[in-house]
């Protein structure tokens, strides 16, 4: 195996474009640059990424993105003037991926339309990531995840019987769509493998979290389903709620598989329920979860969590303690698998982030670096392409940089 593949990661010598704001097409790249891709990310010279400034900060330094921002070198470019088109051109030439998301018909604007990019490069992955996607009437309109998170039906499906629809406090649906973006990427990069030819990547982020909304669409289709809001049930098998321990610690139990229902019952004194007919299915099980809430719940709720949690543990059933961020930086497990890493920070010093997605066992891959400073690689990456401190002076004079 070559030491370099080993120590940077699979993906060692490919070169990624971020040329995308915010979550999804950045996440994306930070994907690829955790398992060894040399990623360049590229902002205005004078509207830096707005992830930069999301959450909270210290010393001006936005913490999110020491994570985002992680394994990538940060230069900056006005794509819309036409020097700053042709470098990007010129950095094409010798990358593998490029990670937009403009509103559709922004780089064709620009000079930047696919045929100038494939000529530039045929081998060239260019991932367009945006929220409605390349094609239909929505194209065009601008969009964030919060309106895939409601179209897709999560949203719907999600919150109180009697309460609001409601959306994650999170990105969830960029955080999918960039997952789907990285892998298609990935699929893309082994066609071009086989065939020598690069292709785009179309990635609308309103359809990964739709996908992974379960058989929803197909029970439309057949049955006329549409599922309603249950909390924190499931309707698919029960018990399964979030219960709390007499010293008012929440815990989640989840019974999918049917053995695991019955150890549950069998734990809690109430054997007794898995002799009903309807015990023997998931659905079944969903619609007497009243019933079945109350057997699990009550028993919870005389035992304290630390004890709740060993019981159902001998009784190899499912339970776990909800946690905050407190209590995943006190948790052994994470630590045992270093869910948690630090990195140092040329501004903040040593930091906690998190590690990354998977585990290779020969080629791992790892956090080199956090996010850098706005800019912070221009003069270096630009001098890489053979300009010279006077030419990288004007660019910058000019506002190119």
């Amino acid at each position: 195996m070559h030491d370099n593949l080993a120590a940077g990661g699979p993906l060692h010598g490919l070169r990624v474009l971020d040329v995308s704001t915010l979550f999804a097409g950045p996440l994306a790249a930070t994907f690829l640059g955790d398992l060894g891709a040399d990623v360049i990310k590229i902002e205005h010279p004078r509207r830096p990424d707005a992830a930069r400034t999301h959450g909270p900060a210290k010393q001006g330094v936005g913490l999110w993105w020491l994570t985002l921002g992680r394994n990538k070198q940060a230069i900056t470019l006005d794509l819309s003037q036409p020097a700053g088109a042709d470098l990007l051109v010129r950095l094409v030439r010798d990358a593998d991926v490029m990670i937009e998301n403009f509103r559709p018909g922004t780089l064709e604007r620009w000079g930047l339309d696919w045929d100038r990019l494939r000529a530039a490069n045929p081998g060239l992955v260019l991932a367009r990531v945006t929220t409605f996607g390349q094609s239909g009437p929505y194209a065009g309109r601008p969009g964030f995840g919060s309106l895939a998170e409601a179209m897709s039906g999560f949203a719907a499906m999600t919150g109180e019987p009697d309460g609001p629809p409601t959306l994650p406090p999170f990105g969830l649906a960029d955080g999918i769509a960039a997952l789907a973006t990285a892998y298609a990427v990935l699929a893309a990069l082994r066609s071009r493998d086989a065939t020598g030819r690069g292709q785009i990547v179309d990635t609308a982020i309103i359809e990964p979290l739709l996908m992974l909304l379960g058989g929803q669409i197909t029970a439309y289709d057949q049955l006329g389903y549409v599922q309603r809001r249950t909390g924190n049930r499931s309707v698919n098998n029960a018990p399964r709620n979030l219960y709390r321990a007499a010293d008012g610690v929440w815990l989640a139990v989840s019974t999918s598989s049917q053995s695991i229902a019955e150890r549950v019952l069998r734990l809690v004194g109430r054997d007794d329920l898995t002799a009903e007919p309807w015990f023997a299915s998931g659905v079944g099980r969903a619609e007497h979860a009243d019933v079945l809430d109350q057997a699990v719940g009550s028993w919870i709720a005389a035992r304290p969590s630390a004890d709740v949690s060993a019981e159902f543990a001998a009784a190899h059933a499912a339970a776990a303690p909800v946690y905050d961020v407190r209590d995943v930086m006190a948790d052994p497990q994470y630590a045992a698998r270093q869910t948690v890493i630090t990195v140092d920070d040329d501004v903040l010093g040593p930091v906690k982030m998190q590690n990354l997605l998977v585990r290779l066992s020969e080629t791992p891959g790892g956090v080199r670096w956090s996010g850098r400073p706005h800019g912070a690689d221009t003069d270096a990456v630009l001098a890489e392409l053979g300009l010279g401190r006077k030419e990288i002076q004007r660019l910058r004079t000019d506002g190119v940089v």
